[in-house]
């Protein structure tokens, strides 16, 4: 078992930054691959980013390209997730994921633990 807690969500105004941390427990945790997704109201969860389990390979949605890192400390068990310029539709509740395996992935169903989620609201 993986146990996962964000925290660093918050009001932010558009163009402004926030940085989302990921703790993770339980499981070694270096031995897998890390994502986030996140949820807008009445929308499905999407994909955003992901990261495999050494840092060597990321993955990131093209709506959040070039705004947004992912980073991950092995020796501290934490995934970040930098978000610059932030714009009203990147307003989501933002889930850390993490797989059984070791490579980033975009799919939704190859995640197997999920943290409570912390909210981001971009205002205009």
């Amino acid at each position: 078992q993986v146990q996962l807690v964000e925290s660093g969500g918050g009001l932010v105004q558009a163009g402004g930054s926030l940085r989302l941390s990921c703790a993770a427990s339980g499981r070694s945790f270096s031995g897998n691959a890390m994502g986030w997704f996140r949820q807008a109201p009445g929308k499905e969860r999407e994909f955003v980013t992901a990261i495999s389990w050494n840092g060597g390979s990321t993955l990131y949605a093209d709506s959040v390209k070039g705004r947004f890192t992912i980073s991950r400390d092995n020796a501290k068990n934490m995934v970040y997730l930098q978000m610059n310029n932030l714009k009203p539709e990147d307003t989501a509740v933002y889930y850390c994921a993490a797989q059984r395996g070791i490579w980033a992935s975009r799919g939704i169903d190859t995640y197997n633990y999920w943290g409570q989620g912390a909210q981001v609201t971009v205002s205009s």
